[in-house]
């Protein structure tokens, strides 16, 4: 089966590797000529564990390229799988431009009875619109379906070639048939359901995983102020089978490409259809006012920020990404410099991209450098190498007493302050 893939960010990239990898051939389409060469060069874009390789292994094959042409990519292609950005719009809504551009660019180039399948993320109802526009390009019989995509970053390989499902929203025999024989060397359960239920279970899915990290967190401020423990909390409650100890993250608040995004889109569609005043935006407020709180909650703890050297430890949102968006490193930054305050920093994979996004950021080789002489660590990221720091040189590196804030609560105060460190957790009374 030849297969088409629009859009080379996160998503297209990892979708046309992995299809490649199963023994399809691929073409990875984009418009953006410079973004090609770099593929073409076996330069990624981005950071996600075992990609690389995996598009390597896919042009040694010969199953994977890459072009900017529509007629080369198209034309032979029996699936073309749309996995363009869908930006949120002022409105909240998402901004499927991209969507319809590409809808519009492919529809000359169809064979019959092509299969196009929106893997963006795109609210219910964008099927039918994409169908208007090929058809008013098109003479040709084709298809449209949904398989939107659920992948993690920092495990989107894995992800792909074995999800927990894999959802096709689609109602005609041929196109269910044609999908199912595509997805063969996946893992997972099949799911069939409309298109509609298919893309509503996408933002459905995300929108409740950021509720959970949204309630665990209201869960830890109250134990701040009681005495209680928020490990021991999520130990008692994941006992129970209907709650289950999983996804339980207390923090400054989820981050990232997809979270905030898609609860702010999935709010704007219920507004859109008379459903506004429900729990969706009270969730993305709670999130969006949390980082504020807990910085200066964190500010008035450590006597201030004038004038101290602060180590800010991790910068990507999540450990195995060089993912910016949404990080908390984004808000405490700048934060920190507003205050007067001198700031170090170091990522296992975000380096040279954090100096144009933090000018006068001073970058260490590894944490303890960075924690050099610090008055003030802040640790972000779970980073596996951050769960396992040697505090005794950590200590030995800052001043004296200086505190440690630990926003992923990857260690326990007592072993912390036996290292000579000050110790402020999340949710820890």
């Amino acid at each position: 089966m030849k297969v088409a893939v629009i859009g080379t960010g996160f998503v297209g990239v990892v979708t046309a590797a992995v299809l490649a990898k199963v023994g399809y051939q691929v073409w990875g389409l984009d418009v953006d000529a410079e973004k090609i060469a770099q593929l073409k060069a076996g330069r990624l874009p981005f950071f996600e564990p075992q990609l690389k390789a995996l598009v390597i292994e896919g042009f040694t094959s010969k199953r994977l390229r890459f072009t900017i042409e529509y007629d080369q990519a198209i034309s032979p292609a029996e699936v073309i799988m749309i996995t363009v950005g869908t930006p949120s719009a002022k409105n909240g809504t998402a901004d499927l431009t991209y969507v319809m551009e590409a809808a519009e660019a492919l529809a000359p180039y169809l064979q019959d009875k092509a299969i196009v399948v929106i893997k963006s993320t795109v609210p219910p109802g964008t099927n039918q619109l994409v169908r208007e526009i090929i058809e008013a390009k098109s003479k040709r019989e084709f298809f449209i379906a949904a398989v939107p995509e659920f992948l993690k970053e920092g495990s989107a390989v894995n992800d792909s070639l074995n999800p927990d499902r894999v959802v096709i929203g689609a109602e005609e025999a041929y196109v269910v048939k044609k999908l199912i024989a595509l997805h063969r060397q996946i893992g997972g359960e099949r799911v069939v359901v409309s298109a509609e239920s298919a893309q509503m279970a996408k933002y459905t899915a995300n929108a409740y995983l950021a509720q959970r990290i949204t309630f665990i967190n209201q869960i830890a401020n109250l134990c701040e102020r009681n005495g209680a423990k928020i490990s021991e909390v999520i130990k008692v409650i994941g006992e129970d089978k209907r709650i289950g100890s999983h996804y339980w993250y207390p923090g400054l608040g989820y981050g990232g490409s997809c979270f905030p995004k898609d609860v702010k889109e999935l709010a704007a569609y219920a507004k859109s259809i008379g459903e506004g005043q429900g729990l969706l935006p009270k969730i993305d407020q709670l999130n969006e006012e949390r980082m504020d709180k807990k910085i200066k909650e964190f500010e008035r703890q450590v006597g201030g920020f004038k004038h101290k050297k602060v180590a800010v430890l991790g910068l990507a949102f999540k450990p195995n990404t060089n993912d910016l968006r949404s990080a908390p490193s984004l808000a405490l930054i700048p934060y920190l410099f507003d205050r007067g305050a001198s700031v170090s920093a170091y990522d296992p994979k975000v380096k040279e991209a954090a100096l144009r996004h933090f000018p006068g950021l001073i970058l260490g080789q590894d944490a303890y450098q960075a924690a050099a002489q610090a008055e003030v660590i802040c640790l972000l990221t779970e980073w596996p190498e951050f769960k396992t720091l040697n505090l005794n040189q950590l200590g030995a590196a800052t001043r004296p007493q200086a505190w440690l804030i630990d926003t992923r609560n990857l260690y326990q105060k007592a072993v912390v302050e036996a290292a000579g460190l000050q110790y402020i957790g999340i949710g820890n009374g």
